[in-house]
């Protein structure tokens, strides 16, 4: 056994991808139990299997509705794993440790280190304070706005209870949502509704690293590069995602054409919020043009900002991606994004997730493209998408998913969560250092 604990702390993406997969298996069999379910039966695994993965993963994609298969405790489960996959296993054990007065080993801080994705280990224990300290009083401002639309109309306690669990759906990025099975469609318009989950979804996804450094700072001019990429790119893809949604919506009779100018920017708002990996939406998915869905699929796969609760590539990773595509079409040897050099170990490392990640949502597409023969090939672009960048929007394909397509889409979940290197790392053999370099010889690309 000391063996195996040796082995996987020298390898700290292969311990945290088993952890995560236990995780995800122990809250699967309590699904799995009737007394999750509402009524009162057992739930077939895969179904729980593939509820728990979105869960941890902060995904939203279910096979079951979550308002009415799941009762009170099924929920409870449901919300719990959620926050576990939110905050990261790490950061509750830090968490742990720190309350009862232990200390924390080097190994531990590690693995900290690699499930937070930050570049180095120093100030690891003081994030993980901050990503608690910042998690509970941000989920519970979140409760409380949503509680002044939701007391009045469910009652105290289950408006207290739908308060909570949204606050910490959206904040976690997951999508999941217990009011019906047409999420905020009867909320498109509700100004206190959408504007609390998009801000809970956008600081979630922003980063805790990013809000830190701007109470630190607080002039734009004064914070880190990190920061600065996170939020400019996150202004532009939203205020980009809304006008285009807006434009190409705008006569749609299934999602917009008949509402007021409010209405309609409340709406294409939100979608483009809800693209940045959240799940939620006011907007049907499958009613949406061709073209919008398009754009709904390029803003899942860049996804959030790096050290969040969001997915896909990340905004850091595009952003990279453009300073190089701008270097190299100026001739210049260096990457240089908002007066600042990227090292090129950053850019190798940009260009190698975005073509794993491209490689993998067309390979996973091609194959579902096989087993589910009564979806269109957009409609399993855009899910497998949904499920890498661990958004959770869906255009009706997720209930009706055969076996394997279930399948895929978990092991999509989780590699998006993971992430390409991640993962790739965590299952690939440490090879020996060799002393020797094979002869170089030019090619010709293009």
């Amino acid at each position: 056994m000391k063996k195996i604990l040796k082995k996987l702390y020298q390898k700290p993406q292969l311990l945290i991808l088993e952890t995560y997969i236990l995780v995800i298996f122990i809250g699967a069999i309590i699904l799995t139990l009737p007394i999750s379910s509402s009524n009162g039966e057992y739930t077939p695994f895969i179904d729980a299997f593939f509820t728990s993965t979105s869960a941890f993963c902060v995904t939203g994609l279910v096979t079951v509705t979550s308002a009415t298969y799941w009762n009170l405790f099924g929920k409870i489960i449901i919300l719990l794993i959620i926050q576990l996959g939110g905050i990261g296993i790490m950061t509750l054990t830090a968490m742990v440790f720190i309350f009862l007065n232990k200390n924390i080993s080097l190994k531990q801080r590690a693995l900290m280190q690699e499930e937070s994705n930050s570049s180095n280990r120093r100030g690891i224990v003081k994030l993980m304070k901050y990503i608690m300290y910042s998690t509970f009083i941000i989920e519970t401002v979140g409760a409380i706005l949503l509680s002044f639309e939701f007391i009045p109309q469910y009652g105290v306690v289950k408006g207290i209870w739908f308060s909570i669990f949204h606050s910490i759906s959206a904040y976690c990025n997951a999508g999941f949502d217990i009011i019906s099975e047409n999420s905020l469609n009867s909320y498109a318009s509700n100004l206190i509704i959408i504007l609390s989950i998009s801000s809970l979804i956008i600081l979630g996804g922003i980063g805790f690293r990013v809000y830190s450094d701007v109470l630190e700072n607080k002039c734009f001019s004064k914070l880190k590069i990190q920061s600065k990429i996170a939020i400019k790119y996150t202004v532009i893809l939203l205020v980009i995602g809304c006008i285009l949604f807006l434009f190409i919506e705008w006569n749609n009779p299934l999602t917009m054409k008949e509402d007021n100018l409010f209405s309609k920017l409340m709406k294409a708002f939100f979608q483009s919020v809800t693209t940045r990996t959240a799940g939620f939406f006011s907007i049907n998915q499958a009613n949406l043009k061709d073209a919008s869905a398009f754009v709904t699929i390029i803003l899942m796969f860049i996804g959030g900002s790096s050290g969040g609760t969001a997915g896909g590539i990340k905004i850091t990773t595009f952003a990279t991606l453009l300073g190089f595509i701008s270097a190299q079409l100026n001739s210049r040897s260096e990457i240089v994004i908002l007066k600042r050099r990227i090292p090129e170990d950053t850019v190798r490392k940009a260009v190698s997730i975005t073509v794993i990640s491209a490689i993998w949502v067309v390979f996973i597409s091609f194959l579902l493209m096989i087993t589910e023969k009564k979806a269109s090939s957009l409609d399993v672009i855009f899910e497998v998408t949904s499920a890498f960048a661990t958004v959770g929007i869906t255009r009706g394909l997720t209930p009706v998913l055969t076996i394997f397509g279930k399948i895929a889409i978990i092991i999509t979940m989780v590699f998006g969560k993971i992430g390409p290197l991640g993962l790739l790392f965590a299952l690939s053999k440490k090879k020996k250092n060799v002393s020797f370099k094979e002869a170089t010889e030019n090619i010709m690309v293009g």
